[in-house]
């Protein structure tokens, strides 16, 4: 249905033939995300039941468009509102070319040009701007703040089980979100501006993923992007490229910035917003069990300590900082912290696929066992035409497994039981686990799920893994 209507929403401004549809990874939301190519242009498409959000998404396209601002234009959208085509700003993140290039010159004038773009944004965006269209608060004031320590207090501290003066650091919280609604510079505030949603093309940058703005202090986003856990960036390019910032926006703005204050005040909105990506790793990682989010806590626990022992934000918190010192210890960051297999690490997982017409593959390792996991549960792509001649290794299945079956839970609950092993299996340093996932014919359904789960366990522990489809002599072709 979903390819139906983009088909539908192309042809409804250009008679251009689409040639494919990709789906493109998912996130941290429940939006889905589409490539389309048409025979000289690509778009994007977005499909998102909650069409109060993408309401306030197009409602703020409109407005930033109209000053010209870099966002991506908007091209047709659905009766039922919600699916929209939008621009295609292209494949490239800044965070990946960070990644790709690393602390250079190049990337650094990346940094400073999204931070230009970043204050004209958020001052002349400002302009007119109806704060009426925000999804949740109109701005972020005390009670968003709160609502921020909160997110990381339920979703991220409460689960370590560690214990702390409650009503004590409820206060504290209360003083912080009091402390920090005092700033007089506030404006539009993207809210989630980090480097994943600042697209990069001919180097130009552009912005995408701001329906979660509202009004807020202009130091949240600079400290959203400089702070990034993944980004890693030294102090010394934070420290510049902060400096740069302040400048940029004191050209924009009538009066002069106060440098000493706004710097205070943006400490304390680096540390909210450390504290509200643990909470969004917890809630995403530790409740939703996604992966990614699970990995990635340890980067976050180890940005927080480094700012908890070099930054003052200039009011007393001892509960806080009692509970911060405890959340970034050793002992929690090697909690969340996978074993990584070194050079000399023995251990190999044998993955296969197989079909259960031929019986389960042996296990002639010295010590045997392993798992056996059945995918015969999940919808068979190969009972339906355009899949029968296509594997779990074509890109239309792998597409059909994840957006029409239950493949990803049935998935995360395969890595939660298998990680036990690993991570055992590591430690003591066995040499050897197999781990088989079968269906009926060994060519859709096993194949997928033995491909994303050498993926995982290449991706998170950095073992070695041999991978077999045992039955692809009988594929139907």
């Amino acid at each position: 249905m979903i390819t139906e209507k983009i088909k539908g929403l192309i042809a409804s401004f250009s008679d251009e033939e689409i040639e494919s549809i990709e789906k493109l990874p998912q996130s941290g939301s429940d939006r889905k995300y589409f490539r389309v190519f048409c025979s000289n242009k690509t778009y994007i498409a977005t499909d998102n039941i909650n069409v109060k959000e993408n309401a306030t998404f197009i409602a703020f396209t409109t407005h930033f468009r109209k000053l010209n601002l870099p966002v991506p234009f908007i091209y047709a959208i659905s009766e039922d509102n919600e699916t929209y085509i939008q621009e295609d700003l292209g494949e490239k993140c800044l965070l990946d070319i960070l990644e790709e290039k690393g602390e250079c010159d190049e990337v650094k004038a990346l940094y400073k040009k999204s931070l230009k773009n970043l204050a004209t944004l958020q001052i002349k965006g400002h302009q007119g701007f109806d704060y009426t269209k925000c999804i949740t608060a109109h701005e972020f004031g005390k009670n968003a703040i709160m609502s921020d320590l909160l997110y990381f207090k339920y979703y991220f501290l409460d689960t370590l089980g560690q214990p702390y003066e409650k009503q004590q650091l409820l206060d504290e919280f209360e003083a912080l979100s009091s402390f920090l609604t005092q700033t007089k510079y506030k404006y539009f505030m993207f809210r989630d501006f980090q480097s994943r949603n600042i697209i990069v093309n001919d180097n130009e940058v552009y912005f995408i993923d701001y329906q979660g703005g509202m009004r807020g202090a202009l130091q949240y986003d600079a400290a959203s992007l400089l702070w990034q856990a993944k980004a890693n960036l030294t102090d010394e390019w934070k420290k510049e490229l902060v400096n740069y910032y302040i400048d940029e926006i004191s050209s924009m703005l009538s009066a002069d910035v106060n440098r000493d204050i706004f710097i205070n005040q943006y400490k304390g909105y680096v540390l909210i917003r450390l504290l509200q990506v643990l909470g969004a790793y917890g809630f995403r990682g530790l409740f939703e069990r996604k992966a990614h989010f699970l990995t990635s806590i340890p980067l976050a626990l180890s940005n927080l300590r480094w700012f908890v022992h070099n930054k003052n934000i200039g009011i007393e918190l001892p509960e806080l900082e009692r509970v911060l010192a405890i959340i970034c210890s050793d002992e929690i960051i090697q909690r969340f912290t996978p074993p990584v297999a070194s050079e000399g690490t023995p251990l190999t997982v044998e993955i296969n696929s197989f079909s259960y017409r031929n019986g389960i593959p042996a296990d002639t390792s010295e010590n045997g066992g392993g798992f056996v996991f059945d995918c015969r549960g999940i919808l068979n792509p190969g009972r339906f035409d355009d899949y029968k001649k296509l594997s779990g290794l074509d890109k239309p299945t792998t597409d059909f497994l994840e957006q029409k079956t239950k493949m990803n839970e049935f998935l995360n609950s395969v890595f939660d039981l298998v990680d036990i092993n690993v991570e055992n299996y590591l430690e003591r340093g066995f040499d050897h686990l197999q781990i088989n996932f079968g269906c009926t014919g060994g060519q859709h359904r096993s194949v997928y799920a033995a491909e994303k789960t050498a993926q995982h366990l290449e991706n998170k522990y950095k073992i070695k893994t041999v991978l077999k489809h045992t039955n692809r002599e009988k594929w139907v072709c």
